[in-house]
């Protein structure tokens, strides 16, 4: 079943990633509403409507249901539970949330698909911590089962005596332990599946990243990545298969000198993937737009012989004045308010 132009698209968060959805949205003639808690989400601005209500709200998650004819979302750490409120109207499900909301069983997911991680195993106490250094051995990295993103709740060991402050920098939380990988690159596959099955995926761009916070984007990744592209894809799709996933779906890997490592995944549209708005033929929002309505996938090729994405964080977003003066380059602000340290202001895209 697909969605004739008019439809209504709900997405459920107000940042600057369903801020570009609803842009791509109105392009092809829907419109979208808007679901977050706060008084003025920056997606507000550019969407038909606007629901203030917290995520856990389920009278009024289901009153913003009955307004749209499918809804979304833009970002993964969401109760899950009242989000059934939405049945299945929401695309993706709840499945895809619940995977990539824990960590451990994200990893367990993962492996079950075929797809390699890193050496890992669950920590729940400062014992189970010491004995994963037992096994593992060092470097090893603590990530917070949930609620962590941009590097946080994460903390590294590189002796056995580091083991309880790095217990105590995470908040002596439901943690995994993961084998500190030595590796080349970081890449992401951003990848899309319509509700029939169909897959596209995007060319592999490599990220670089400052203080756990993604600051580049390049594509194409370089020979060493391309190298792994297609298990990497293999893999890509192989996880959105298994959570009968509909919309773009995200997959972080670590390039190792025996393959491809997943680190992570993200169910939703991603910051890795803001170069496809001026450097694919089809973004990864309108793509996401395509896929959640039933739409045909576009052409997910680039338009030029390259693309690189850079991410203002913080104060970076005051050199806005000379990036819309540089020629070639395509300024986003997110128009956020405050530009707080480690705040993800705005992106430039320029193409090659």
């Amino acid at each position: 079943m697909s969605f004739a132009p008019g439809s209504t698209i709900g997405i459920i968060g107000g940042g600057q990633l369903g801020r570009m959805m609803a842009m791509a949205a109105a392009r092809l003639g829907y419109k979208c509403r808007i679901f977050d808690p706060h008084e003025s989400p920056c997606a507000a601005e550019v969407a038909a409507g606007f629901t203030r209500g917290a995520f856990d709200d389920v009278d009024a998650l289901r009153c913003f249901g009955e307004q749209c004819d499918v809804v979304t979302y833009e970002f993964e750490n969401l109760p899950v539970e009242p989000l059934s409120v939405l049945g299945d109207k929401l695309r993706p499900g709840t499945r895809s949330l619940a995977v990539a909301q824990d960590r451990a069983e994200e990893k367990r997911f993962v492996e079950s698909t075929g797809a390699r991680v890193a050496p890992w195993r669950a920590v729940d106490s400062l014992e189970d911590v010491r004995a994963a250094i037992g096994e593992l051995g060092v470097p090893l990295v603590l990530k917070t089962r949930r609620y962590g993103y941009d590097g946080k709740g994460q903390s590294w060991i590189r002796s056995l005596d580091e083991a309880e402050a790095a217990w105590e920098a995470i908040g002596r939380q439901p943690a995994v332990a993961e084998a500190g990988m030595t590796f080349d690159a970081e890449f992401s596959v951003v990848l899309a599946r319509s509700s029939n099955g169909d897959t596209r995926a995007f060319p592999l761009a490599r990220n670089e990243h400052e203080g756990g916070i993604l600051r580049t984007s390049i594509v194409p990744a370089g020979p060493a990545i391309e190298a792994l592209a297609d298990g990497a894809i293999v893999s890509a799709r192989a996880i959105a298969e298994a959570l009968d996933h509909v919309g773009v779906l995200t997959v972080e890997f670590f390039a190792c000198a025996d393959g491809a490592i997943v680190n992570e995944i993200a169910p939703r549209v991603h910051n890795s993937g803001h170069w496809t708005i001026e450097g694919a033929k089809t973004s990864q929002f309108e793509q996401h737009v395509r896929a959640i309505l039933g739409l045909p996938l576009g052409d997910a090729a680039l338009v030029a012989s390259g693309a690189s994405m850079e991410n203002l964080i913080g104060s970076d977003v005051d050199r806005w004045a000379d990036i819309v003066a540089e020629p070639g380059a395509s300024l986003h602000l997110y128009n956020k308010g405050e530009a707080r340290p480690g705040r993800k202001m705005g992106h430039v895209t320029r193409i090659r």
